[in-house]
């Protein structure tokens, strides 16, 4: 029945199986194991980023396509759910055609995108998205009226995913059932179905072309399938992925602006988490994105308390310094990256 809801693609290793069971019930008991609005915020953003992570690594991992315009089809799922609760008031009705409206214009534009820059070299796409992209935000910074501009925009959703809506006056396991719990679990929830999702399409045939194609294009060309259809497919699916990734990350923010899903800052954060992870490997994403958000939230923290620790020592409290956080966030890439070449997973899975 397990192997059948992951598609048939196992951990493959009895120690990756563990850390992602650990994972799975963190988050899946996150508001009962870990109480607090800071332990909850970052449980819901390693879900959001998981999926977003996910569907990037069906675009690069399975399918060997660069794009530097992934974030633009997250920002597109989060705007299209912001505008149409603003113009449309709070119901689910708007909350549903927005999300749909959001995926349906993210899987359009990338299609069109596909189709007209796919024929070119690698790093010619590459550069082609990130024009895009660029085009994209600068759009939405100029259309202050209707998108909220750099200020970006509150979204007011449904009362029953609000802290104000409490359901039930008793504790259940110690934590009060609110509005915000239930919100928690539709992003739990929806993220799960979508990861799912992308798991049994990098394993359906459709997902072994990919990898055909990504191994020798031309190989793959020659027996008769077509890449450029390949490639574009799995364009849009990962933009349409993406997209709802960001709508569910907006109903959860209850806001959205250009820094939270639009900026360059996310893609290379994307970009790293995927390394770190291991490309080619939906469970790279799971992995590398609960290391990286945890270490973005809680690192600073770790490093203040270590700096408090060894205030007896010479030049180690200033190294330990939480000034320094990045410093060291990129002296554990590095290491990362130099430890585990083919990432995490890709160890991992070497090691039975």
């Amino acid at each position: 029945m397990m192997n059948r809801i992951l598609s048939g693609d196992g951990p493959k290793s009895w120690i990756l199986a563990v850390v992602l069971l650990i994972i799975l019930i963190s988050l899946a008991f996150a508001p009962f194991l870990f109480p607090g609005s800071r332990s909850l915020e970052t449980a819901a953003r390693i879900c959001v980023f998981i999926v977003l992570v996910a569907s990037y690594d069906l675009l690069l991992g399975y399918g060997g396509i660069v794009s530097f315009a992934h974030t633009m089809f997250f920002g597109m799922g989060a705007y299209g759910v912001a505008i149409a609760m603003d113009r449309m008031g709070t119901s689910y009705s708007a909350l549903a055609l927005g999300i749909l409206a959001g995926a349906v214009a993210a899987g359009l534009l990338a299609l069109l995108t596909a189709l007209l820059s796919l024929r070119v070299r690698a790093i010619f796409f590459a550069m082609i998205t990130l024009a895009v992209a660029s085009a994209f935000a600068v759009l939405v910074s100029q259309l202050s009226g209707f998108t909220g501009g750099e200020d970006g925009m509150n979204i007011r959703i449904p009362r029953e995913l609000t802290p104000a809506f409490r359901p039930l006056d008793e504790r259940v396991l110690g934590q009060r059932i609110s509005g915000k719990l239930i919100n928690y679990y539709v992003v739990f929830f929806g993220c799960l179905i979508l990861f799912l999702l992308m798991l049994r399409i990098v394993n359906s045939p459709f997902g072994r072309v990919l990898l055909a194609i990504r191994e020798n294009a031309f190989r793959a060309e020659a027996i008769g399938y077509r890449v450029v259809y390949y490639r574009a497919m799995a364009t849009c699916l990962s933009a349409v992925i993406a997209a709802l990734a960001g709508s569910i990350f907006a109903i959860w923010l209850r806001y959205v602006g250009p820094s939270t899903t639009l900026g360059m800052e996310i893609m290379l954060d994307i970009l790293l988490i995927v390394v770190i992870g291991g490309m080619g490997t939906m469970y790279g994403a799971v992995v590398g994105t609960a290391i990286f958000v945890l270490a973005q939230n809680y690192l600073k923290s770790l490093m203040g308390g270590m700096s408090e620790a060894t205030s007896a020592l010479p030049l180690v409290p200033d190294l330990l310094s939480p000034d320094r956080w990045l410093l060291w966030l990129g002296v554990l890439f590095i290491l990362s990256v130099y430890f585990f070449p083919t990432g995490i997973v890709g160890r991992l899975r070497g090691t039975r």
